[in-house]
């Protein structure tokens, strides 16, 4: 389902998954009101709506596929020139999955719709992950490795920042993209690393992206690690689908020209 007030917008969305998805069904809405009419005469597999809708806005929207009757659990997506804006100040509930910004661009929207509808891997791709639970750091591994990821595993950001510094000024910096836990029990924490990595090592977005997990639910302090220069967060507990979707498109990002 793609719900859009522009009839423009939905044909170029529409076009992205036609191209994407095999055999794929586009239910092409205008409103919340098409949409939920739509819902009412079947199930969808998948959701991207704008932000801004002429009988209300996307976060309403999400809610209303949550309730629908017979709706299972699905993806939503907002694709708005407003994401980062909204991702920033917390706006978005917690019905709604995800968020893509239209500045990104066509190609780099129809990865990330391809990250959800048909996950591919990027074998050997380097992920450098900074954890200091056991437990969590094995299940996290796991989900990555399963795509097929490298991942290199540190248990603090003393020690991750040591393996970084052996790769400062190289053409290769030693990893492809830092997942990092926020509090850790050393002296430095995820924010810390964030922190270097920008603007000591000096890396941008695109050069090195930066996901940040946190189980911290307070809107302020989610917003500062976005401000800081996080690509995106992981709320905790982590679902594997959401976590493997998100490193797979920063990955994919960073190598877009």
């Amino acid at each position: 389902m793609v719900v859009d007030g522009s009839k423009l917008v939905r044909k170029l969305i529409g076009d992205v998954l036609q191209r994407e998805v095999a055999d794929v069904e586009v239910v092409s809405c205008g409103s919340i009101r098409e949409a939920r009419e739509a819902l009412a005469a079947g199930p969808v597999d998948l959701v991207t709506t704008s932000l801004s809708l002429p009988d209300g806005d996307g976060i309403a929207l999400a809610r209303s596929v949550r309730e629908a009757a017979g709706q299972r659990y699905v993806p939503i997506i907002v694709i708005s020139a407003d994401a980062q804006a909204h991702l920033e100040s917390r706006r978005f509930t917690e019905d709604v999955t995800d968020y893509f910004d239209k500045a990104l661009g066509h190609t780099a929207l129809a990865a990330f719709i391809r990250g959800y509808v048909q996950p591919q891997p990027i074998p050997g791709a380097r992920v450098l992950y900074v954890e200091d639970s056991k437990v969590v750091a094995l299940a996290t591994k796991r989900m990555l490795e399963r795509q097929q990821l490298t991942v290199l595993h540190f248990v603090g950001v003393e020690e991750a920042l040591e393996y970084l510094e052996q790769h400062r000024g190289q053409d290769d910096i030693g990893t492809d993209l830092v997942l990092t836990d926020v509090y850790l029990k050393g002296e430095l924490e995820g924010s810390d690393l964030l922190d270097r990595l920008r603007n000591d090592f000096g890396y941008g977005k695109r050069r090195l992206p930066v996901l940040v997990m946190t189980g911290d639910a307070n809107p302020d302090n989610q917003s500062n690690l976005l401000r800081a220069g996080a690509n995106d967060l992981v709320l905790k507990p982590i679902e594997e689908r959401l976590l493997v979707t998100k490193t797979l498109f920063q990955l994919r990002l960073s190598k877009l020209p």
